[in-house]
């Protein structure tokens, strides 16, 4: 059972890669925005100060409208597919998952149920933090993944 926490949040600069993509092709666009956004970083001289993360707006249904990317030590310039964009400030929920991907669905499902008997009502967007790096741990039963969900009074997502 995953613990959650209401937290504040405060505003962060992110550089992103942006796309609909459909659930099965995710890995895919995610190693593609990971790459991408870190030779943006590395081509302007900004470094991530923090794990990667994928933001989602709206529920997949079978597809998803995404960015993934880092948050940044400076701001970025838009080049190719690479944006500046902002993580929102503000009221979430957070819990930290532990285990393959494919099995967050519980964990989102347990951190609704959770947030409807606190009263809280959450946004339409929520972003995943990957905290493990399945290439140097190949065990997805160990994988960390922070799952942060907005409340929806305070969610003012990137664009």
């Amino acid at each position: 059972m995953s613990a959650f926490e209401l937290r504040d949040l405060v505003e962060r600069p992110v550089a992103v890669v942006r796309a609909t993509v459909a659930i099965g092709d995710l890995p895919v666009f995610f190693e593609r925005a990971f790459h991408a956004v870190g030779a943006v970083m590395s081509e302007q001289g900004v470094h991530p100060v923090g794990p990667p993360f994928g933001f989602y707006r709206g529920m997949p249904d079978p597809d998803v409208d995404v960015a993934a990317g880092f948050p940044v030590s400076g701001p970025i310039v838009a080049s190719g597919d690479v944006i500046p964009d902002r993580l929102p400030g503000g009221h979430a929920v957070v819990t930290v998952h532990v285990g393959p991907f494919d099995r967050m669905d519980a964990t989102y499902e347990a951190m609704g149920l959770w947030m409807a008997g606190q009263g809280i009502e959450g946004d339409t967007t929520m972003w995943e933090n990957y905290l493990s790096d399945p290439s140097v741990e190949p065990d997805p039963a160990t994988w960390r993944t922070e799952i942060v969900w907005p409340v929806a009074a305070q969610a003012a997502s990137t664009r």
